[in-house]
Parts: C-alpha cells; structure tokens; sequence
C-alpha cells in the first residue's frame, strides 16, 4: 500500500513538471509572436490607380507591376498569381486564364519545347525582356502560353500568361454557336494577353526599406 502512495505521489509531481513547462513554453511562444506581429513589416502592398488599373509592390522581392484590377491576385514567399475572370454569363469555353509572376534563384531558362510560335525581345526602359510564345492542341483542348523573362544578377524575374480553351463541339455547341464562340474565345484570350504584355510594360524594379542592422540590435531578454 506504502508503494502505491509513493507511485501516485511521484507520478503527480511528474505531471506537475510537465504541465509547468508546457505553460511556460506557450507564454514564451505567445510573447514572441506578439513580438513578431508588432515588429512585422508588410512586404507588399496593392494601390488602385485608377478605376481599371492597380499596382502591386513587392519589397522584399524587389519589384512593381500594375495588372487591370479586376484580376484576382494570390501571393506566396516567391511569386504572385492573378486568375483573370471570365464573366459566366458569357458563352465561352475558356478553362483557364492566369498570369503568373515567379522570382528563381539562378540563370533564366525557357522550358524546352519543339515548336516555338514566337521568339523576341522587349525593351522597358533600360531593360531588355525575352519572351516566346508556345501554342498547341491535345484533345480538343487549345493551349497558349507567352512567357518574359530578365535576368538581373543571380535572380531570375519569369512571367507566364497561360490559357486553355476547349473546342465548342466538345462542350455541345452546334452549327453557328460554334463560330460565335470561337470567336468569343478568341477576343478574351487576346484581349487578357495585351493586358499582359501591358503589365510587363510597367515592370520597375524598388528599393524597399532597410532592414535593421543586426550588429546593432538589442538582444531580447
């Protein structure tokens, strides 16, 4: 029966132990992420221009483009997306619309492929984009892509506009309505790609705000 008691005894005191330094190390978390949210400055910021045009700045990733705002954008640590809308009410067999921004580590390269539609160069100011441009069909389904690229040091700025539309007889369109919506098709992926060769056009490179000098930090106690 003595052991017993002294089994309960120590197992209390473990818990004990435990439940204390899970506590303290949850106060410790909760302090450094108030620290965080406090010290945090926002790498990006989104301005309206105008009523049909924004401007997404990014500092940390070292750059600005402006894009029609009605294009949805979605972030991540490296790149940016913008999903452009097409409207339900109109008779389309467009699959995908997007615009993708990425920033790589390394030399700028185009993916390997057997047929290249276009092949040039685009002067912004004092800098010089390569583009190309791929289009091809697999399965009833239209592809195109216009991809830029601007090597700056060792980092890569890659921008890719893709769309994929469906052939009209596949999705049940009929004797005129197949004409119509090709060529409804047509005016919206052309329509988004000059919208892209636009934002491409605005493409500037920032200086964002410097950083704090570590060697001059206070450490945190």
């Amino acid at each position: 029966m003595k052991k017993i008691i002294l089994l309960i005894v120590a197992l209390v005191i473990v818990v004990g132990i435990v439940w204390r330094m899970n506590s303290s190390s949850m106060s410790s978390t909760s302090e450094n992420d108030r620290d965080n949210a406090t010290t945090s400055i926002p790498t990006s910021n989104t301005v309206v221009v105008s009523s049909s045009v924004s401007e997404y700045k990014n500092d940390e990733l070292g750059f600005s483009i402006k894009y029609p705002t009605i294009w949805e954008k979605i972030e991540s640590p490296t790149n940016v997306n913008f999903v452009i809308p097409v409207d339900p009410k109109e008779k389309t067999t467009i699959g995908n619309l997007e615009v993708k921004v990425d920033i790589l580590s390394g030399k700028c390269s185009f993916p390997p492929v057997t047929t290249v539609k276009e092949r040039t160069t685009l002067a912004v100011g004092d800098l010089n984009f390569n583009m190309i441009s791929i289009a091809n069909t697999i399965q009833s389904r239209s592809f195109f892509n216009r991809m830029y690229s601007l090597q700056q040091g060792s980092v890569c700025y890659f921008f890719t506009f893709s769309s994929i539309v469906s052939n009209p007889a596949s999705k049940g369109f009929a004797g005129t309505d197949i004409q119509k919506v090709s060529a409804k098709n047509t005016k919206l992926v052309d329509a988004a790609d000059s919208q892209f060769k636009d934002m491409i056009k605005s493409f500037k490179f920032v200086v964002g705000p410097a950083g704090q000098d570590e060697t001059k930090a206070s450490p945190k106690k």
